[in-house]
């Protein structure tokens, strides 16, 4: 595995960490939404991750090499809605309240997002710190050289 390569793994894991900040960031703006465009309550998304394959030329898989190759990455393949339902909230004031007073909030938990929020940063800090400590093992492997 070379040093473009772990930059590269690592790329892929700061594009898919950010997409998820910005899920979370859309659940937590709307945690109040009572109505959407087609009439129901704001839903959770979620970010479903998946391993990337890595592009692997047919002549690598029959050398001794091909023991120590590694995964491709990372990469959101879709952004899924959470099924748990709406929470019920006695409002007989709010404009949405049905007839016994109780409107219909979305399913986002704010603490939730908050925590998800706090990992997705630290996957995104640890990519960084990945791709930094990459490019100062290459600096030193061109300092031998001298």
């Amino acid at each position: 595995m070379g040093f473009f390569n772990a930059i590269n793994i690592s790329s892929t894991g700061l594009t898919a960490e950010r997409l998820r900040m910005d899920v979370i960031s859309r659940n937590i703006a709307n945690a109040n939404t009572t109505k959407t465009a087609n009439g129901t309550p704001y839903r959770r998304q979620v970010v479903v991750f998946q391993e990337s394959e890595q592009k692997i030329p047919f002549s690598q898989y029959l050398s001794e090499a091909s023991k120590t190759l590694v995964g491709g990455g990372v990469k959101a393949t879709a952004i899924v809605e959470d099924k748990t339902p709406f929470k019920m909230v006695y409002d007989p004031g709010h404009p949405d309240a049905d007839e016994k007073g109780y409107v219909q909030m979305p399913n986002v938990d704010v603490m939730t997002e908050m925590v998800n929020m706090i990992t997705a940063s630290r996957a995104y800090e640890a990519n960084v710190t990945i791709i930094n400590s990459t490019k100062t093992m290459a600096m030193k492997a061109l300092e031998i050289g001298r």
